[in-house]
């Protein structure tokens, strides 16, 4: 039997073709038996060479609270500093150097309290490439404390052979050995000496340096005092750093015999000159003259003289010689000339007639000794600001911070 095959039709046609397009399974096309079209995949990236050169900050970048002397330094491994500039905030570059060879840079000044620094440069390392030199760190901001050396004598000065070294802060001193460390004083010829710590009465600190017998004649001292940056204690710290210079003049002492009512002048140990005077009449404490090692420590051809218990006030005085901060002097007196070298009746000072004062006036000297003898009361702390010579040398050393 003959079997004849079914007709198509176009539409019956397309239905089967599209039976046998999705009857196939997900994938490669079963028409075409190909693969598609290869994904695109970008080269890969390559990073750019790392300088071998590397570079470290002393103090570190974004330090804060940095002493402005501590050393400040840049220094490179594997490389040297091409270009380098610290700046303060107003722009302007802190001085440095560079150390030979260019691995380093360091500050040659001190910098400021309270500010911040910022470096900017580069640095080249030994393959060619460049680092940058950049950043910045901040200097601490504290209160400070000011110091004065020797505010009696004038840079350079001569001045006797009891002139002591003095020293005075504006402010309270907790650390005062830090203080003495940082003080220097050097003499020629070398002379045995000691720093002591007095009582201050101003709200601040002084110490002095008073050598362990009288200063040879001619002899130079220099004395600094490295205080700025220095920290003092107590939140504080130095203001700036301090020095002074002088010259000790002619060895000369005055000898003052309250018994005697006389003072004689000594040159190298040697008497060059006397004269009557009239001490304290010793009717009460404050009239009486102290005994012991005095100092010269100021001097006027006029001066107003107070005392109320004594009874006069805006008194001139002249050919004064200021020998204690009690006002104590030797200055001419007329009204006792006719008891001078015979009997004691100042208020405590040393009157002398006005030819004498002024000889006498023309002779002395800030820093000279003036030894007084004779009487019933010692000079003391309670007499002024230089009394150091009434202290035994034991009991000096033992006010050194250091002691």
């Amino acid at each position: 039997m003959t079997t004849t095959p079914p007709v198509l039709t176009r539409r019956a046609a397309l239905g089967l073709l599209a039976a046998v397009a999705t009857g196939c399974t997900a994938g490669p096309s079963a028409l075409s038996g190909g693969t598609g079209p290869a994904a695109t995949t970008a080269p890969p990236t390559t990073p750019p060479p790392k300088p071998v050169v590397t570079v470290a900050y002393a103090p570190t970048t974004d330090a804060t609270g940095v002493s402005p002397v501590a050393p400040v330094t840049v220094t490179t491994t594997r490389g040297t500093i091409t270009a380098l500039t610290l700046t303060n905030p107003d722009g302007k570059a802190v001085a440095g150097a560079l150390a030979p060879g260019g691995a380093s840079w360091s500050t040659t000044e001190v910098l400021g309290y309270g500010k911040t620094y910022t470096w900017s440069g580069t640095a080249v390392g030994s393959d060619g490439l460049t680092a940058p030199v950049s950043g910045s760190f901040a200097t601490l901001d504290p209160s400070t404390t000011g110091a004065v050396l020797n505010p009696l004598v004038k840079e350079g000065a001569t001045v006797g052979i009891a002139m002591p070294v003095m020293l005075q802060f504006d402010g309270k001193v907790s650390d005062k050995a830090a203080a003495e460390k940082a003080l220097t004083v050097t003499t020629s010829p070398e002379t045995v000496g000691s720093w002591a710590w007095l009582p201050d009465s101003n709200g601040g600190a002084r110490a002095h340096w008073r050598a362990k017998s009288y200063f040879a004649a001619g002899t130079t001292v220099t004395v600094t005092g490295a205080f700025y940056g220095l920290d003092l204690g107590g939140g504080r710290y130095g203001a700036s750093d301090v020095s002074s210079t002088f010259t000790v003049g002619r060895n000369q002492v005055v000898k003052a015999d309250t018994t005697s009512h006389t003072i004689v002048i000594e040159r190298d140990g040697s008497p060059v000159s006397s004269y009557p005077v009239s001490y304290g009449k010793a009717d009460l404490p404050r009239n009486v003259t102290r005994s012991g090692i005095h100092v010269v420590n100021a001097m006027d051809e006029m001066v107003l003289m107070t005392n109320i218990p004594g009874g006069y006030e805006n008194v001139e005085e002249h050919w004064a010689v200021r020998i204690s901060n009690n006002g104590e002097f030797i200055h001419a007196n007329p009204s006792t000339v006719g008891v001078q070298g015979s009997s004691n009746v100042s208020n405590g000072c040393v009157n002398m007639s006005s030819s004498d004062a002024q000889q006498y006036f023309g002779t002395a000297m800030i820093g000279d000794p003036v030894e007084v003898t004779g009487t019933t009361i010692d000079l003391s702390a309670a007499d002024g600001d230089i009394y150091d010579w009434a202290l035994s040398w034991a009991t000096w050393t033992s006010m050194s911070a250091l002691a």
